[in-house]
């Protein structure tokens, strides 16, 4: 059985409870099955309250990404692949003014951009969201690839007094070189939280199920990389401060504002959420005196990916973004009829991503009704640099649809020129494993699977065209 990309991380996100729904005959305990039950219950009677308060009767299908026979297999060919081929202009506001300087830029499109995409598509943050108190657990020191490191570890308790019954924390490890000549860069990285056991057990199940699990990339990890080059790492994982599933909107810090009742339709989704939490992790370091909180970076796959992404937009205090494979909801052009459709990240299984308000854009209206997308999710970045990373598509998948994120990093490029800095520098999509780093939009697509570490060397190249680590102490 060969399993496709959209499934891998399914299974990957709640390992061996999510693999239950895609492999049926795998054996689980009876309190592992009734959490699963429950769970796709209460899912599917969120996701059926929206669409009733919105009036939607029916939502087209999504995409079918492992039977090449089904009728809504997956699309995969480019002469169909643009049903909607003109993006809105984000140098065209709204009420159709030509927006020709950065101070228009910043008054009046760049805010509308905003507002349509928190109406529409991430939806907006309350304005009552509780404070976070962030409290030191403990330090620990390490030496890594020879050099001694510090790491703090850390939970920020948010105030739940308005519902106790809905405890939210976020936890945060801040790791530097313990040598550092300064306060450090640092990037954020968003992680799924995995234990090395619950992995090795996540392999081994796929393995069981004849599923090709491919090698990890050769070389340093990313944290060695990241501390061989003089900066910190810090590590958030979203999933522990809101689910990554829809019956987890009536808990969470999207549960806990609402008091453990459905969201309204314009209210935020998960990646916005998690966003709000990766801004509450960068409060911290803030604070934090072996930190330079003017160079921090933020990066994240897959589903993470998106949700680095919308931080990077959303709070213009990151410095720079590693985006990971990010597909449609991230990078990927919404409008492009390839690989994931509008169908999957409206249906029960993704739309607790976005706003309520998102799946009106599966019926009754479309992809081309949108009045933003991605390519202006990227421009929200600008003027600060940003890395998009792929895979191989025939390792990685079909699914994310690289040609999808690099026809939107091309059409940021105008706002990045208008604001005195450069795109791409092409629109021609360069060949797996040749990146593009002299514009202040990085760009590349290694020859490997979904991950973005054989793009990592080539990130760091990047990113030292904007990031200085102090030298280490003598």
């Amino acid at each position: 059985m060969k399993l496709r990309f959209g499934s891998l991380l399914a299974l990957a996100a709640a390992l061996a409870v999510a693999a239950a729904a895609q492999f049926p005959g795998m054996h689980l305990s009876v309190a592992q099955r009734a959490r699963l039950q429950a769970q796709q219950r209460a899912t599917a009677a969120g996701h059926r309250y929206m669409m009733d308060i919105l009036h939607i009767r029916s939502l087209r299908p999504g995409a079918d990404g492992f039977n090449p026979k089904a009728p809504n297999y997956q699309n995969t060919d480019e002469a169909t692949a643009n049903p909607y081929p003109h993006l809105p202009n984000p140098l065209i506001s709204n009420r159709g003014i030509r927006i020709t300087t950065p101070a228009q830029w910043w008054r009046l499109r760049r805010p509308e951009i905003e507002q349509d995409f928190d109406r529409d598509v991430y939806g907006y943050v309350p304005r009552n969201v509780p404070k976070v108190s962030w409290i030191l657990l403990r330090t620990t020191h390490a030496v890594h690839g020879g050099i001694p490191t510090v790491t703090r570890h850390l939970i920020g308790h948010v105030d739940n007094s308005s519902d106790p019954a809905i405890p939210v924390n976020i936890p945060l490890t801040v790791t530097v070189p313990a040598d550092a000549g300064g306060p450090v860069p640092v990037l954020m990285h968003l992680s799924f939280g995995f234990s090395p056991a619950a992995m090795k057990a996540f392999v081994a199940m796929l393995k069981a199920h004849h599923v090709p699990v491919p090698p990890p990339p050769k070389g340093p990890s990313w944290q060695q990389q990241l501390l061989n080059a003089d900066w910190g790492y810090a590590v958030l994982t979203p999933t522990k401060f809101q689910a990554d599933n829809g019956a987890g909107l009536r808990r969470g810090i999207i549960g806990l504002v609402n008091h453990g009742h459905y969201r309204r339709p314009e209210q935020w989704g998960a990646l916005r959420a998690w966003a709000w939490g990766a801004s509450r992790a960068l409060d911290y370091l803030e604070t934090d005196p072996q930190v330079n909180a003017h160079e921090v970076a933020i990066e994240g796959l897959s589903r993470l990916g998106k949700a680095a992404l919308v931080t990077m937009a959303y709070d213009q205090r990151f410095a720079i973004g590693l985006i990971g494979s990010s597909g449609k909801g991230g990078a990927t052009l919404f409008r492009r009829h390839y690989g994931e459709e509008m169908g999957n990240l409206a249906g029960a299984g993704e739309y607790h991503w976005f706003a309520g308000n998102f799946i009106q854009f599966d019926g009754p209206r479309n992809a081309g009704d949108l009045p933003v997308d991605s390519h202006e999710l990227i421009a929200m970045c600008a003027p600060r640099p940003i890395f998009i990373s792929y895979g191989a598509p025939h390792v990685e998948g079909t699914w994310v649809d690289s040609r999808g994120s690099f026809m939107a990093a091309v059409a940021a490029g105008p706002v990045y020129r208008l604001l005195g800095k450069r795109g791409l520098e092409t629109d021609q999509m360069p060949p797996l494993g040749v990146a593009l780093l002299k514009g202040d939009i990085g760009w590349r697509r290694s020859h490997g699977g979904h991950t973005d570490l054989p793009n990592w060397p080539d990130f760091m190249q990047f990113a030292g065209k904007y990031i200085h680590a102090p030298p280490r102490k003598s």
